[in-house]
């Protein structure tokens, strides 16, 4: 039976990436060697990187306007300490939307002063904050983009004089924005562009070097920036499984081509949660992420018999996360609109046997 991946992250890859990177650790480019037992230093992986940086800044259309790519490790909660270790001089601004803000702002406090400018905690965080204002003088603003648990996104994105820091580690690549507004972007690849184990980050090399204190080499972005992402061991097979998505997207038509399939994909699904009265939505209608839809059963006691047929159909990583419970449809770049349909048929049957 097929199975229709909805998982969270890691999340699901396109078929055609797995199958090129399973032959990878069998055989890299015909050398007879795996990938991952080649040295990172070799031209074949150097190779794999440069590539992969490169096709980062031409799908972000970033190409020339003084940002550098790198690949490094310890997910987007490294980036939460490395963000304001670099950047964070006296005070920074922080919107609140969920549970990764929470630990980015947890750990941007032990570096100076952290002014929470927007928050949605008063509704456990099922809208996107509006109408706040950015006060000046702030060393960065910082905001997550999308935000997985709740399956709030953000439609608009703040004016502020400060350097614009942001955490897009679940819609990466999903939807077109004019990136150049963003100062430094970082991303977890497990979400929306490759297995877990390296995390992107965006940077505009301007920013950097406005710090008193002293940064440790491995904490440093300019270290990572003239070492090429190679100051260390780099995630060989993360970078470059990451780097056959982004191909895949390139070939796809880039990052307007599957907006608008993902647009499409979250159309048919949150249609379905509004007009069947056995679900209900969890975030408010307007602030509704195209990445991770969340919805709860009307009734609890249907929950066995929904679940029981989600198996069935081979519905897979569709429960909600534990701090909100109900169920989460992660729709990321590769889950197919036919995977969406097919939870929706289920759905509908759902709803007749209600």
């Amino acid at each position: 039976m097929k199975k229709h991946n909805f998982s969270a992250g890691p999340c699901i890859l396109p078929k055609d990436v797995l199958l090129k990177a399973s032959e990878a650790v069998m055989d890299l480019n015909g050398s007879g060697l795996s990938l991952i037992e080649i040295s990172h230093r070799s031209k074949d992986f150097v190779a794999i990187m440069e590539r992969a940086r490169t096709l980062v800044l031409e799908l972000l259309q970033l190409e020339g306007k003084g940002y550098q790519v790198l690949f490094l490790q310890g997910g987007a909660s490294m980036q939460f300490l490395m963000v304001a270790y670099n950047l964070l001089e006296t005070k920074a601004g922080y919107l609140n939307t969920g549970t990764w803000s929470d630990k980015a702002i947890k750990e941007a406090k032990l570096f100076g002063e952290v002014v929470e400018v927007g928050s949605s905690k008063d509704e456990n965080f099922n809208y996107i904050p509006k109408g706040y204002a950015v006060p000046s003088g702030l060393d960065f603003l910082h905001l997550t983009s999308n935000n997985t648990i709740y399956g709030t996104q953000f439609k608009k994105f703040p004016t502020t004089d400060a350097p614009l820091v942001c955490d897009m580690s679940s819609d990466i690549f999903s939807r077109v924005l004019d990136f150049s507004k963003f100062d430094l972007i970082y991303a977890g690849a497990q979400k929306n562009m490759g297995p877990a184990g390296t995390t992107l980050v965006v940077i505009k090399e301007e920013i950097l070097g406005k710090v008193s204190r002293k940064i440790p080499s491995m904490l440093d972005y300019q270290v990572h920036i003239n070492k090429e992402s190679m100051f260390n061991t780099p995630p060989v097979f993360a970078v470059y499984t990451s780097m056959l998505t982004l191909e895949w997207l390139k070939n796809l038509g880039g990052i307007a081509a599957i907006e608008e399939l993902n647009e499409k994909k979250a159309q048919l699904l949150y249609s379905e949660i509004d007009l069947n009265p056995v679900f209900e939505g969890y975030a408010n209608k307007n602030d509704r992420s195209i990445m991770n839809a969340t919805f709860n059963l009307a009734e609890e006691g249907l929950k066995e018999t929904f679940d029981t047929m989600l198996k069935e159909a081979g519905i897979n990583g569709l429960n909600g996360h534990r701090s909100v419970g109900g169920y989460r449809a992660s729709m990321y770049n590769a889950l197919s609109l036919e995977s969406v349909g097919v939870l929706v048929d289920v759905m509908s049957e759902m709803e007749r046997k209600a």
